[in-house]
């Protein structure tokens, strides 16, 4: 399976424009630029999609795990909080904070805290970050 997502770039770094495209169309030409993802300006940044992707990605496997445990979530709200600093002359991602609010009948303490790590480990989206990172899980 292979998904895929494109960019267009015009411009200089601070005054040029972008916009950010997914095959499926839920991106379709968002605008995006220097100044929304350096300075605050309302609008996307490369680093608020990592975020939303991992939050997307963590919930599922989360819920795939739940389920092979026997339990059901009534609800799972996840943020990927993704940290981006400079060093070394360029820009890394050095960590992610993941944070969920979870309801699920049934489960305990000890065994939610379990399962939530186990996917925090195995989401795909974690595996391909090359960052710390880092999950505040509560049940609600």
């Amino acid at each position: 399976m292979t998904r895929k997502g494109s960019a267009k770039w015009s411009g200089g770094l601070k005054d040029g424009k972008g916009q950010i495209f997914t095959e499926s169309g839920a991106l379709d030409g968002h605008p995006y630029g220097f100044a929304m993802r350096f300075e605050g300006v309302k609008g996307t940044n490369p680093e608020e999609l990592i975020g939303a992707a991992h939050a997307g990605c963590f919930s599922m496997a989360l819920s795939n795990i739940l389920g092979q445990a026997g339990y059901t979530a009534d609800s799972l709200e996840a943020t990927s909080a993704v940290d981006l600093e400079q060093a070394d002359g360029g820009f890394v991602i050095p960590r992610v904070k993941l944070t969920l609010k979870a309801s699920i009948p049934g489960i305990d303490e000890a065994e939610f805290q379990k399962l939530a790590a186990e996917a925090k480990a195995g989401c795909p989206v974690s595996k391909l970050l090359n960052a710390e990172i880092t999950l505040d899980a509560a049940l609600v």
